[in-house]
């Protein structure tokens, strides 16, 4: 079963009904730590926002439904105020996501290592080349500074410069500036591979 959760001006998205329930019952087995009231509240407001960034990072749905479960618990656990929540929520998915990205490299080089690749077939090179071209660029952004990639992160997955400002504690003037710059590194980054290649 899913809910209809009301976002910003008259855009609903919906959150999965059992996603919240595996956050509850997690959040509930946690006896030593209490659990904020306002949780519930929160995660319905937040939720689709947390699974788009995450998602922009991984580029898989599910995994990013699981970054958002952790962040939720976390959050449950914390003392951010409330108002201060969708910024946090979204750096700390980011943040995440960045984090599962970059131990997911390192298990994909060591399986690589092992000999577990796979033959490619030629009627699927065009899907091949794209996943290449993303799985190049998640990549790239895994090694940027933390503070660039979170940056780029947060922008691209639709937050407003003001957003990304309160996020990160920046001037909103200088969102901008930090945006560009992590673009530039991320070019740098993917040239600088595609030449080692």
């Amino acid at each position: 079963m899913e809910q209809d959760v009301k976002l910003a001006g008259d855009v609903v998205a919906v959150v999965p009904a059992a996603g919240w329930r595996r956050v509850a019952g997690r959040a509930e087995r946690k006896d030593a730590v209490a659990v904020r009231a306002d949780l519930e509240a929160v995660f319905r407001a937040a939720y689709p926002r947390v699974v788009a960034v995450a998602a922009r990072v991984l580029g898989s749905r599910d995994q990013a439904e699981d970054v958002a479960q952790e962040v939720f618990l976390t959050f449950g656990r914390s003392s951010v105020p409330a108002e201060e929540a969708t910024g946090w929520l979204s750096v700390a998915a980011a943040h995440t996501a960045l984090n599962q990205l970059r131990s997911g490299r390192r298990r994909v080089a060591r399986e690589e290592a092992v000999g577990g690749g796979e033959a490619v077939s030629p009627d699927v090179a065009d899907a091949v080349v794209a996943l290449d071209e993303r799985r190049r660029v998640r990549a790239a952004l895994a090694r940027l500074p933390r503070r660039q990639a979170v940056a780029l992160v947060l922008r691209h997955s639709g937050l407003s410069y003001a957003e990304v400002a309160a996020a990160l504690e920046l001037s909103p003037g200088s969102v901008g500036t930090v945006v560009r710059r992590a673009e530039s590194a991320l070019r740098k980054e993917l040239h600088r591979h595609a030449s080692s290649d």
